[in-house]
């Protein structure tokens, strides 16, 4: 276990010394991968906090018209004709 904890402090230090060295030197993506998989994250991070916006908003809405009372159901009227041979 202890060796595991320590590879994994080594990979997680060497991860931040790749990131600082490319800080350093103005060069964060090396390939156009690499902005294109910066740009997929985002767009995904994006989509995500857009759709918990929405649902925020939808609750909020829901709560606001329900206190008021404007869902009333309201009876529908039948439409078209009945059919007779469907009745017993």
């Amino acid at each position: 276990m202890g060796s595991e904890g320590q590879n994994l402090g080594e990979e997680f230090s060497n991860q931040i010394n790749d990131v600082l060295s490319r800080l350093a030197t103005n060069q964060m993506f090396q390939s156009d991968w690499d902005i294109a998989a910066f740009a997929i994250f985002f767009i995904f991070i994006g989509t995500v906090l857009l759709m918990v916006l929405l649902a925020l908003i939808h609750c909020c809405c829901c709560c606001c018209c329900d206190t008021r009372g404007s869902h009333k159901k309201v009876p529908r009227k039948k439409v078209g004709i009945d059919n007779k041979a469907m009745e017993p």
